[in-house]
């Protein structure tokens, strides 16, 4: 876990002003639905940091950043591959194409999108309906 939470202006700094605002509506959009934990952690590899909602032990999503990028990737498991499997077609070909192409692990398909605008809000917002009902309303 991160000493230093980073500031609205290291991430305005990070991300960029065209990237900026995204972020924050995601982020938005998600503490509207779900009362969970905010954790933030260094990044893997080449992200500068790692920032998970979590609730009860379970990660419901992380944000991977770094300079001009940002990444939310949402875990399935097994059930929850069956349940979009039955939605398939209530999601957009950009959200069918980045699920047909994660890798599936033993412990879930691992996916990771590659956020530049609003366009996938919703079908990313019923994604994590799938993982777990909002909690708030």
């Amino acid at each position: 876990m991160l000493e230093n939470v980073p500031t609205k202006e290291n991430m305005q700094s990070l991300l960029g002003e065209e990237l900026y605002p995204i972020w924050e509506a995601i982020c938005e959009r998600i503490d509207t639905l779900y009362d969970v934990d905010h954790l933030w952690d260094k990044g893997y590899r080449d992200f500068v940091y790692e920032y998970k909602y979590r609730r009860g032990g379970k990660t419901l999503c992380t944000f991977y950043v770094k300079s001009a990028f940002i990444g939310l990737q949402i875990v399935l498991g097994k059930e929850e591959r069956a349940k979009f499997e039955a939605r398939r077609g209530e999601f957009s070909p950009a959200v069918q194409a980045y699920y047909d192409g994660a890798h599936t692990y033993h412990d879930g398909k691992w996916i990771l999108f590659s956020l530049t605008d609003e366009a996938m809000f919703d079908d990313l917002i019923k994604l994590l309906a799938i993982k777990r009902r909002p909690n708030r309303k």
